[in-house]
């Protein structure tokens, strides 16, 4: 829960009714007031320095076109702001996503993970794409599926879901705990 002043707030609003106005006095104070904070939330989205700064200039781009409509009754500035970030920084995200492998791509993608790889398969597979193979097949199947159409079809949690036929919250939880299996193993591997 934030605690801020009354002058806080009311400092904040002047602050942001000026950057709504284009005050360019107004404008640098607002952006050096909560520059910080904006690319502090855009990093721990994004987790990459690049993308983290571009998404804080697309953050005060947001910001300033619906300055207008900010009410100080529904939130700070601050919180606000945040709540912009987050949402620019999971844009950003999902823009960098790989493009999606088409739906008939994935039977046999699906079908070729999930099965032991023939001799010929073997010879052409290096050791480390092989030990990648085995960890995803020592998943349950619904994971290994699940961890499949995500990261290497690109699908999101929801198109996991429709595809699979089950609710988005188990195909959160497949992906996720799938991904953390297969993390847990190659730590296991690294030390062994």
């Amino acid at each position: 829960m934030e605690v801020f002043s009354r002058a806080d707030r009311t400092a904040d609003a002047a602050l942001i009714a000026g950057f709504a106005l284009g005050d360019a006095q107004a404008t640098t104070a607002f952006v050096r007031r909560f520059q910080h904070p904006v690319f502090g939330m855009a990093y721990s989205v994004t987790r990459d320095q690049g993308l983290a700064e571009d998404v804080s200039q697309e953050v005060f781009v947001r910001a300033w076109k619906a300055a207008g409509s900010y009410d100080v009754r529904r939130a700070s500035v601050l919180t606000w702001l945040l709540t912009i970030t987050r949402n620019a920084a999971i844009d950003a995200i999902r823009t960098k996503r790989p493009t999606p492998v088409d739906d008939d791509s994935l039977d046999p993608l699906l079908e070729a993970t999930l099965q032991p790889p023939s001799a010929e398969d073997v010879a052409l597979l290096s050791l480390e794409s092989r030990q990648a193979a085995e960890r995803l097949r020592s998943l349950p199947p619904e994971q290994a599926r699940a961890v499949t159409l995500a990261v290497i079809g690109g699908c999101t949690a929801a198109e996991v879901a429709r595809r699979e036929g089950i609710p988005l919250g188990t195909a959160k939880t497949r992906i996720r705990t799938g991904l953390h299996r297969l993390r847990d193993a190659m730590k296991e591997a690294r030390h062994d």
